[in-house]
């Protein structure tokens, strides 16, 4: 996952984060600021999931979501 992909779509893929894990906040988006990091520390705060796991999640959804915007593109 690139984490500068993550951070120039955030605008666009904040909203699938939140459909993704809706016990995000609009304040938790605002504080990730696209950073993929960040994203995993709050998906393991409000999930209780260990820190690999989060990055795990965070990863496939990155990738999934990085897909379905590169072919909506097209």
């Amino acid at each position: 996952m690139n984490s500068d992909t993550l951070k120039g779509q955030w605008k666009q893929l904040s909203g699938e984060a939140k459909r993704q894990w809706g016990k995000l906040t609009d304040d938790d988006l605002l504080r990730v600021e696209g950073d993929a990091e960040k994203l995993a520390g709050v998906v393991q705060q409000h999930y209780g999931v260990t820190r690999e796991d989060a990055d795990r999640q965070v990863k496939e959804w990155h990738d999934k979501a990085s897909k379905a915007a590169d072919k909506a593109k097209m």
